[in-house]
């Protein structure tokens, strides 16, 4: 569980919660490199490759927010947010950018790991070669093609990037087809809840979702909001 020799990429302008966070991980048994800002993480990202990445949102140089985006756009990599921003309108901002997790300062370094250690699992349970399974590996629905083994979606011959929340939130939609699941319900169905139950973290990944694949299509029909009672998948399943 813990994935001990996982590299991990500390972004980070405050010294003392740089070299905390660097000290604490490489306890932990990571291999861990720390750097103060946005170029240092691009020059570091360049050299070698990370599987986790701890930014700090209030860099000297670029926002964020935006490096998140950009920085989704690119790669799989993971991606915790560590800000002093407590806003939960901050939070939701972050999760939609394409981050994995959001915590916030002064942070409990036993949280972090653990949540740390949840988001590495998940990463490299996404990354496994896929598993001789029964049948009802492969779903069909609206013309897209889900493999539950490899986790891959795809449509017209073309792969769709997901990241391992994405992932987990259409296949439990897809395993319901036709049926309307409260948030709740949804959140139990994630191997890692990012945020507390009450949070909009659902919202987020159906956005993220919709944004990837009902985007130009008018109003969401494979996706469907019930208010006051959840979601909805509107298509018909088929393995």
């Amino acid at each position: 569980m813990a994935l001990t020799g996982s590299r991990i990429l500390v972004v980070e302008d405050d010294s003392v919660t740089q070299l905390r966070h660097q000290g604490y991980f490489q306890q932990a048994g990571y291999e861990v490199t720390a750097v103060s800002s946005a170029a240092q993480m691009r020059a570091a990202m360049a050299g070698q490759a990370f599987d986790l990445v701890l930014l700090d949102v209030n860099l000297p140089d670029e926002d964020g927010m935006q490096l998140t985006r950009e920085l989704r756009s690119e790669s799989a990599v993971g991606i915790i947010l560590v800000t002093g921003r407590s806003d939960a309108v901050d939070k939701i901002v972050g999760l939609e950018m394409g981050a994995d997790d959001y915590v916030t300062k002064p942070v409990e370094m036993r949280e972090l790991l653990v949540r740390v250690k949840n988001l590495l699992w998940r990463i490299d349970q996404a990354q496994r070669p896929a598993q001789p399974t029964n049948g009802g590996a492969v779903l069909h629905f609206s013309g897209w093609t889900l493999n539950l083994g490899s986790r891959q979606l795809c449509r017209d011959g073309q792969d769709v990037r997901l990241t391992t929340a994405e992932f987990e939130l259409l296949a439990a939609f897809a395993r319901y087809p036709q049926q309307v699941l409260p948030r709740e319900r949804l959140l139990s169905l994630l191997s890692h809840r990012v945020d507390a139950p009450d949070d909009r973290t659902i919202d987020v990944l159906v956005r993220r979702l919709r944004a990837k694949m009902e985007k130009g299509e008018g109003l969401p029909k494979l996706i469907v909001t019930v208010h006051g009672e959840g979601y909805l998948f509107g298509s018909t399943v088929t393995s």
